[in-house]
């Protein structure tokens, strides 16, 4: 047993220097290029594909979808109104964690003040996707609160896209900022009834008239956008690739496709249908695994990895000059930590609650028909721990963690990595998991 082990050990240290090579001849350092000062966000796009470019230097979006909502919370709870010592404390802690990941986008809605987006670039390096949620979660317009709203309202155009060139006079000024992003699978709003989430909806009559105009608002916001910051791309945040051909119609000003995509494993045709239906590179603004096991009623933290690392080798197969599609930007996987208050959103928010909400067939190991399989508040590659007298909480990195910071590595677009070299990384970082398993 005891010289099983000792190989063991052994060839986990000979994986981790091969991986530790690679790594250092394929990754690049990030973080403020001109302190102070705002940075141009442009697209490449030749015969090879799409990629992203910061002041001409090419960006691979090593992205993460962050937020701080200490247990006992909820959506209600803003990081945002704590004091100043609170605010530095908790990014310190947990910015640390995401530059040791090597991320280097966080997404954001437009809550967070700019001189935190400012500070989070400066301090630490680390780039803000700002996301307006474009009425997804309700909207005041006709004098009262719209908790699902009409996109053909004319006074909702004229009210959102006032507050559009306000966002815009009030951030574009920010370092930081990587892009603008519209929405937050808004498509899928217009069949659920709430903010929580729930199986992924068919099309109706209704569903498609309402996205109709929700994407003709979209590209008025965009056009305005552009007017008003030339040094930005915009996208939009639809829930996988439904209304795509609607999206092709009604928005021709859009720069990105962002999409939130939960199918398990692999994205299947993804890549394709945005090259052939809209053109544009497409970036996955929401992609993840949750680390609990419906079925057996456990976590499993080996899972979480499995889709994780898969997810992440298709978008680098699919970069530019690699893959038969070329359009992957990189992706914001979801989520940092556990959301406590995802499944009731009001109550139980001092439970980690093991209750799957919804169902996806992609996820097999703990599908069964019938059955939810999703759980909401398991999908962190951190779990919370329990919150401190001053009201932080410290997290706790699950496997995923040191899984992608091998992934987060890898440059896609370093002279050297192609498809059999990506293949080849990721397999010493399953190996490498595996092992570390073992141990």
């Amino acid at each position: 047993m005891t010289k099983i082990y000792s190989t063991s050990k052994q060839v986990v240290a000979i994986a981790a220097i091969i991986l530790a090579a690679f790594a250092f001849s394929a990754c690049r350092t990030t973080g403020p290029t001109r302190e102070g000062a705002v940075d141009e966000v442009t697209i490449f796009s030749d015969g090879s594909g799409h990629k992203l470019q910061v002041n001409g230097k090419d960006f691979f979006v090593k992205g993460m979808n962050w937020d701080y909502y200490p247990p006992g919370t909820n959506y209600a709870y803003s990081l945002w109104a704590q004091s100043d010592s609170f605010i530095k404390k908790a990014l310190k802690y947990e910015m640390s964690l995401l530059r040791e990941l090597g991320v280097n986008t966080i997404r954001q809605y437009v809550d967070i003040p700019p001189r935190w987006v400012k500070y989070i670039y400066e301090e630490y390096g680390i780039y803000t996707i700002l996301n307006h949620p474009f009425a997804r979660y309700g909207f005041e317009y006709d004098g009262q609160w719209h908790e699902n709203v009409d996109y053909t309202s004319l006074q909702l155009k004229v009210d959102l896209l006032a507050e559009i060139d306000a966002m815009v006079d009030e951030y574009q000024e920010t370092p930081g900022i990587l892009m603008w992003l519209l929405g937050n699978e808004n498509n899928y709003g217009l069949a659920w009834g709430s903010s929580a989430t729930h199986d992924i909806p068919d099309e109706t009559q209704t569903e498609f008239d309402q996205a109709k105009a929700l994407y003709a608002l979209m590209n008025d916001a965009i056009v305005l956008i552009h007017e008003k910051d030339e040094l930005r791309p915009v996208a939009m945040a639809n829930g996988d690739v439904q209304f795509v051909d609607l999206v092709a119609s009604q928005i021709p000003d859009l720069d990105i496709f962002g999409t939130n995509v939960y199918r398990g494993e692999s994205f299947g045709d993804l890549f394709e249908v945005v090259k052939t239906e809209l053109g544009i590179p497409v970036l996955f603004t929401e992609f993840g695994a949750d680390a609990y096991d419906a079925l057996k009623a456990q976590e499993d933290q080996n899972l979480q990895v499995k889709y994780l690392l898969s997810n992440w080798e298709e978008i680098y197969k699919e970069t530019y000059n690699n893959g038969s599609n070329g359009n992957a930007l990189g992706g914001c996987t979801f989520q940092f930590s556990d959301g406590w208050w995802k499944t009731d959103l009001d109550s139980n928010l001092d439970i980690h609650d093991t209750r799957a909400s919804w169902r996806n067939g992609g996820y097999s190991e703990d599908y069964h028909p019938g059955l939810n399989n999703m759980n909401e508040e398991w999908f962190g590659i951190c779990a919370k721990g329990p919150v401190d007298p001053d009201g932080h909480y410290a997290l706790y990195p699950r496997n995923a963690y040191s899984a992608l910071r091998e992934v987060h590595a890898l440059d896609p677009y370093f002279s050297n990595v192609d498809q059999p070299g990506i293949s080849f990384y990721f397999s010493m970082i399953r190996e490498s998991q595996q092992l570390m398993t073992r141990l």
